[in-house]
């Protein structure tokens, strides 16, 4: 879902951020498990384990070092929903404006 306009000559290029009021975050996908089940490396330092919902199954495909944003469960935090995952363009954009927790920013070129 990337939002693209012609401004003067420039391309303005807009990502989908994590919804912090509905307790979204980042995270990097560490291990696939199986059955549609992910270990994914959280900004805040806990490793969840996420699954991903089956509107998302069969529309999008997810790779170990994929940058995805994660919906903790309310009822445990240890288990999580995948909500999106970035392409691989759109998360180096992300880390080379700066939006990316320094935890998981993975994808810098410095």
């Amino acid at each position: 879902m990337v939002d693209k306009e012609e401004d003067n000559g420039e391309n303005i290029t807009r990502v989908i951020t994590p919804n912090k009021r509905k307790g979204e975050i980042y995270g990097i996908v560490e291990k696939l498990s199986g059955a549609s089940r992910l270990t994914v490396m959280c900004e805040d330092g806990s490793t969840r384990n996420c699954r991903i919902p089956g509107k998302m199954k069969k529309r999008m495909w997810i790779r170990e070092g994929d940058l995805v944003i994660v919906k903790p469960w309310d009822f445990q935090d240890e288990k999580g929903d995948i909500v999106y995952r970035y392409t691989r363009t759109q998360a180096m954009y992300l880390s080379r404006n700066r939006m990316l927790p320094e935890i998981i920013d993975v994808f810098n070129e410095r």
